[in-house]
């Protein structure tokens, strides 16, 4: 394990009261040999009871935003509170099977990478069928992102993404996106950090918008701008 002894897994939540309990039943449940997990909940501003939900369960960490700051903002914040060798990323919509951390962590621990993004394209694992909007979406961004960062991603837009701690410390001071820009945003980070980047297929369950999903068309096309900005500007 080159020395690595916990995993700190970073969960954004907005307004996820139907699932939040649920997903950190299931973190909590991985068994990932030995490595030490540090659950870190960021509540960005929820309104629906989240946090009062949070406050009931033990064995996490969470940390409460006065008001909405974003994806972007939640993982800054739960970046700079992290203490472990390893940080991923972990939505609380129930998307993102835990168990898939094995797999995702697997290159960092054996030492081959820097960072392991989760594939929903590169698989054969189950996964809910998309929209064909967000398909091709997704697969546009990816493209976009791939021309600029030199990188060859399957799925730039993915919520898991691993990261050794040496990697997130070059860079989580600076985070600037706020909201779904911050997945171009750390692309564009890592390529231009010339870290090792690997990508393994994950399974997917994904939901609809009467589900709860968040994301729309608006953040699609900020996300163009968000590619542009930061690997030719910054």
């Amino acid at each position: 394990m080159w020395g690595m002894k916990k995993l700190s897994i970073i969960i954004p939540a907005y307004n996820e009261k139907n699932t939040i309990e649920e997903i950190i039943k299931r973190v909590k449940a991985v068994d990932l040999d030995g490595l030490e997990k540090e659950i870190i909940v960021v509540d960005d501003g929820s309104k629906d009871g989240t946090r009062e939900i949070l406050k009931t369960i033990s064995g996490i960490k969470y940390i409460f935003h006065d008001k909405n700051l974003g994806k972007g903002g939640a993982i800054k914040t739960g970046f700079q509170n992290a203490t472990g060798d390893i940080l991923i990323i972990q939505d609380a919509d129930l998307e993102y099977d835990p168990q898939d951390y094995g797999k995702i962590l697997k290159s960092i621990l054996s030492g081959q990478a820097d960072v392991v993004y989760g594939s929903r394209f590169l698989t054969s694992e189950p996964k809910r069928v998309m929209l064909i909007w967000h398909l091709l979406g997704n697969l546009f961004l990816t493209f976009l992102s791939d021309l600029l960062t030199g990188l060859t991603l399957t799925d730039m837009e993915t919520c898991y993404k691993a990261f050794r701690r040496e990697v997130t410390d070059s860079f989580k001071d600076k985070i600037a996106s706020k909201r779904f820009g911050i997945e171009p945003e750390l692309t564009a980070r890592v390529a231009k950090g010339g870290w090792r980047v690997y990508e393994v297929g994950i399974s997917y369950y994904g939901r609809s918008y009467e589900e709860g999903k968040k994301i729309s068309w608006r953040d699609g096309v900020a996300a163009i701008w968000h590619i542009l900005r930061f690997n030719l500007f910054k």
